[in-house]
């Protein structure tokens, strides 16, 4: 039995204890799970109408095109935060103080204001018709200064003697940046971006606010529209809109990890020449030994 750095490994007593604790936790969810299933069962949220409503063509529309409008407000949200990300940290790792410091305020300013205040403001101010761009444009501010942040850590984590060689190659620090620091900055710290982009996909629900049609919108309006027998289907909706945003986080973090295991299968440096042979008269034969035809070297001179 190891110890770890952390903590020391338990003893026979703590296993036991632990054991015993695990198994308690364990009855008391389960416990709390069935009270929670007795009670909607009894007030007729679990009844088989409550769940029959998303077999309804119309319904299925509404959450078809929901899921459609929550990609495509993503879809933008990430690439616009991913590059807007990429110029704030090359802005903060600026040389010149001004960039520098607007870059940093920047970062701090939009990384202490709620995202939902930043949404709403950038609808009202700016994109009040335009309820998708607002939204794509609100979470890209934001996510964009925490990818900023996610990217400077990793080029500081690069050693600094690989900038130090890139520079006295002749390297100018843009080619610095773009060839030797950023590759190695987006690899260490991918699980980290990707992450984020889970975050920003779920952040995509604050749509609601600004009356974008996205699942927590259209699942607001089948729940609030739709009556069955004389009850709204608020937990049935929300148990299917909640397995929906579940399914898209665990495909775009499976999708992470293959883009992980792929880059770390890629063959990466210089491929290494075959070499030339050994005999024959070419130019990578071996010298010539004494006594062959060869060039004729004097023998040092001696006092």
């Amino acid at each position: 039995m190891s110890a770890s750095v952390l903590y020391d490994a338990p003893g026979p007593k703590a296993v036991v204890r632990n054991r015993i604790y695990a198994v308690l936790g364990s009855l008391v969810l389960l416990a709390l799970v069935v009270v929670a299933v007795v009670r909607l069962s009894a007030k007729g949220d679990l009844d088989y109408a409550m769940w029959d409503i998303f077999n309804y063509a119309g319904i299925r529309q509404n959450i078809a095109e929901a899921v459609l409008a929550t990609l495509k407000a993503f879809g933008l949200a990430a690439v616009g935060s991913l590059v807007l990300g990429v110029v704030l940290v090359v802005g903060r790792l600026s040389d010149h103080k001004p960039v520098r410091w607007v870059a940093t305020a920047f970062i701090e300013l939009f990384r202490s204001i709620p995202l939902l205040i930043t949404i709403y403001a950038v609808w009202i101010g700016f994109l009040a018709d335009y309820s998708m761009w607002a939204l794509a444009l609100g979470l890209s501010i934001y996510n964009g200064c925490v990818q900023a942040e996610v990217l400077r850590a990793g080029v500081n984590a690069v050693p600094r003697g690989q900038r130090e060689a890139a520079y006295a190659l002749g390297m100018s620090k843009t080619q610095v940046m773009v060839s030797v620091l950023m590759p190695q900055a987006v690899r260490a710290m991918l699980p980290t971006i990707i992450s984020q982009l889970v975050v920003t996909l779920k952040d995509t629900s604050l749509g609601f606010i600004i009356l974008y049609p996205e699942l927590l919108q259209t699942a607001r309006l089948i729940a609030s529209n739709t009556q069955v027998n004389g009850q709204y289907p608020y937990v049935s909706t929300i148990v299917v809109i909640g397995t929906i945003y579940v399914a898209m986080c665990l495909l775009l973090s499976a999708l992470a990890t293959w883009i992980e295991k792929r880059g770390r299968r890629a063959k990466t440096g210089i491929a290494v020449s075959a070499a030339a042979p050994v005999s024959g008269d070419g130019p990578g034969s071996a010298p010539a030994a004494d006594g062959a035809d060869g060039p004729d070297v004097a023998p040092a001179a001696t006092n």
